[in-house]
């Protein structure tokens, strides 16, 4: 797999593209953020996966995820300091398909880039059949992965919308934690709970319903469909 690493110390740069390459990675290192959006044109090569360091030297690391999730849907880690919950809600809706804190391990690392890595299939990933699923105002269309309230479009990314998705096709039954990483994320790495209580939080902020989505606690989430 190809993947960019965004890092503005050569030192770390180096170490962990050493490593990346040791698990079959083909990294391409950006020390600044206009570097990696050079990268990331429509002509350039493709990469699998962008891990993104928020601290930067030319611009915000912010700024920089949100203007690669314009030009790409390539999946984008952040690498941040920041562990507070408002900052990691703040990337992930700027279009982050995840974050890791640092000092993070290595470990930690890479289950997280092979987890954001997997493409998910909208019917295998719900399991449902049906292409379009209505919860009141909401409005969940599979084939295209677009979902809307009241008829705006809400911008989720992939691993938002294929959360929704899952807990949607079932309205009020509880799916345990360990069900929904696992048919999400594709994993069973205890690690990435945390990464779905953000991912549910974030999901509340943009559809504007904090009682969409339920949490059951010591078992897991349940959506609780609205009135209309």
């Amino acid at each position: 797999m190809r993947l960019l690493l965004v890092e503005d110390d050569n030192h770390v740069a180096a170490a962990l593209s050493a490593v990346l390459a040791r698990h079959g990675f083909d990294v391409t290192h950006a020390r600044s953020g206009e570097e990696a959006l050079q990268a990331l044109v429509p002509e350039g090569p493709g990469f699998g996966v962008v891990l993104l360091d928020l601290g930067l030297p030319d611009q915000d690391g912010y700024e920089v995820c949100g203007k690669i999730r314009k030009r790409t849907a390539t999946p984008v880690i952040m690498v941040t300091a920041r562990s507070d919950v408002r900052s990691r809600i703040h990337g992930l809706n700027l279009g982050a398909d995840d974050y890791v804190v640092k000092p993070y391990d290595t470990g930690e690392l890479l289950a997280r880039i092979h987890a954001v890595s997997r493409r998910s299939v909208p019917d295998e990933s719900t399991g449902s059949t049906e292409t379009v699923l209505r919860l009141g105002s909401v409005r969940i269309e599979l084939a295209t992965r677009q979902v809307s309230v009241d008829g705006s479009v809400i911008q989720l990314t992939r691993k938002e919308f294929d959360l929704l998705a899952l807990l949607a096709q079932r309205p009020g039954v509880v799916f345990r934690r360990e069900q929904i990483i696992s048919e999400v994320w594709r994993t069973s790495w205890e690690g990435t709970g945390r990464t779905l209580e953000v991912h549910v939080a974030s999901l509340r902020a943009k559809l504007r319903m904090p009682a969409l989505i339920e949490t059951v606690r010591g078992v897991g989430y349940r959506l609780v469909a609205p009135a209309g």
